[in-house]
């Protein structure tokens, strides 16, 4: 089955053909560092990575761009309220950011570029707008002219004609019925503070829409195959970046674009003032571990809303803990004598697995293959029916999927000297059958977030997930 995507642009499911064979150029917004990146964002970040993951696993190869907004209205506001310079006041929330992914497990991708080392790029797109008379200057701001770009409105679907175009806005955020001529460049005034370029066009700074269109351009080439992003973005932001875009180079900017559906909290709109706003940081102080909280935002689809709750992150966890005793298991297993059905069941895993994810990236069934998966060979390991060969073919393929999927948590390896010396205590202890000591100090491993379990092989430890 070819790969199809729902592509926002047409609203239809479309089989997906790269520009040039076998490659994929992909642009995803990323962070805006101003503050801690919150779950919903994640909620994008982690489909993002699905998305690049499975074109890696169809043996695609795949240069992603995920830019830094360091430079924008909310940053400029922040900074100056805590009288601080720009890359000082953004630095720490980049740092946190990178911290993030990498307890979710989201793959670097190859370019993260930060829109500040993109001024120049920016200022030739603003000139060549200019020349092609799609944008104009007033009182040294420049604005891009929607009325003379036809196909303005295309991505979000605008009733252009419902509509009344023609005032300007600076703001780089606005709402949907305010389709106005955007801020492709803001002159410097005095709440900039100091925070300004000396260009061709004047002094100030560049508006939010135009720093992507800058970096991805000059990154990937200004015709690519993906552009991602969360439904918030679709307008005004992308349908900007796709105005500014084309008005410049005359071509079509990108042939794919998906957004993720928003992520609500225990089904109410995420807000401060409701309580319900998390960051990942507040999540993981609950508790929870990343790969708990990267299963519960994958497991929706990303064109489906997700409605997070703490008894979802509890299932997330029980799900990992069932894949994750599987896979260990399973090698502890010596084989026993084949009854011919484990190849069956394994390529039939395969084939519904590849078939869901082919199919714009159907996470849910995708999963359901994985569990189906699971339970049938622990049925057969179960019956002492399952050859040491078919074991192997197994967690080969449960490896295969999880280069995609990556749940697989740590089981063994090393422990620190603490844990190590109540493990020990606790084997001395069952060893003189007090077992009532055993139990307390397993207890509290398990309170460490340790969890021990008794094979025939002896202990094995694995942490909670």
């Amino acid at each position: 089955m070819a790969l199809r995507f729902k592509n926002s642009y047409s609203r239809q499911v479309e089989e997906f053909k790269p520009i040039d064979e076998g490659k994929v150029r992909m642009y995803t917004c990323g962070p805006t560092v101003y503050l801690f990146a919150h779950i919903g964002n994640f909620r994008t970040f982690i489909f993002e990575d699905l998305l690049r993951r499975y074109l890696k696993y169809k043996g695609y190869q795949v240069t992603q761009v995920m830019n830094i907004t360091d430079i924008d209205d909310k940053i400029i506001r922040d900074s100056q309220k805590e009288s601080k310079a720009l890359k000082e006041f953004t630095e720490p929330y980049t740092k946190a950011f990178f911290e993030d992914i990498n307890v979710l497990g989201i793959e670097r991708v190859e370019h993260y570029p930060h829109a500040t080392a993109y001024i120049k790029q920016m200022v030739e797109i603003v000139k060549k707008l200019v020349d092609n008379g799609l944008a104009y200057e007033v009182d040294g701001n420049y604005y891009f002219k929607i009325s003379a770009f036809k196909d303005y409105g295309k991505l979000a679907h605008l009733d252009m004609e419902g509509l009344k175009p023609g005032a300007r806005v600076a703001s780089d955020e606005y709402d949907k019925e305010s389709v106005s001529d955007f801020a492709l460049w803001k002159a410097w005034d005095e709440k900039d503070g100091n925070i300004f370029w000396e260009t061709d066009i004047g002094k100030g700074r560049p508006g939010w829409h135009l720093e992507c269109s800058a970096m991805s351009m000059e990154i990937l080439g200004e015709h690519f195959d993906i552009h991602t992003g969360g439904v918030d973005n679709m307008f005004p932001h992308h349908e900007n970046e796709i105005a500014q875009s084309e008005g410049a180079t005359g071509q079509k900017f990108v042939n794919y674009w998906l957004h993720s559906e928003y992520l609500i909290v225990e089904g109410k709109k995420m807000s401060k003032s409701l309580g319900n706003y998390y960051t990942l940081r507040d999540v993981l102080d609950k508790g929870y571990s990343g790969k708990a909280v990267r299963y519960a935002l994958m497991a929706t689809h990303y064109r489906q809303q997700l409605n997070f709750t703490f008894q979802g992150l509890d299932a997330a966890g029980n799900a990992l803990e069932r894949y994750n005793d599987f896979i260990a298991n399973l090698k502890d297993f010596a084989g026993g004598e084949s009854d011919g059905n484990a190849s069956e069941i394994i390529e039939k895993a395969k084939s519904e697995f590849e078939n869901a994810l082919d199919d714009d990236l159907n996470i849910s069934a995708a999963l359901a293959a994985v569990f189906d998966l699971i339970r049938d060979i622990n049925r057969l390991k179960a019956e002492d029916k399952l050859s040491a060969e078919e074991r192997d073919s197994a967690l080969e393929t449960i490896a295969r999927f999880d280069t995609v999927l990556n749940f697989r948590t740590e089981s063994g390896g090393s422990l620190d000297e603490q844990v190590e010396a109540l493990i020990e205590e606790r084997n001395q202890a069952r060893a003189s059958k007090d077992f009532a000591t055993s139990d307390k100090i397993r207890d509290q491993l398990l309170e460490m977030g340790i969890i021990l379990e008794d094979t025939p092989q002896g202990v094995r430890w694995k942490k909670k997930v």
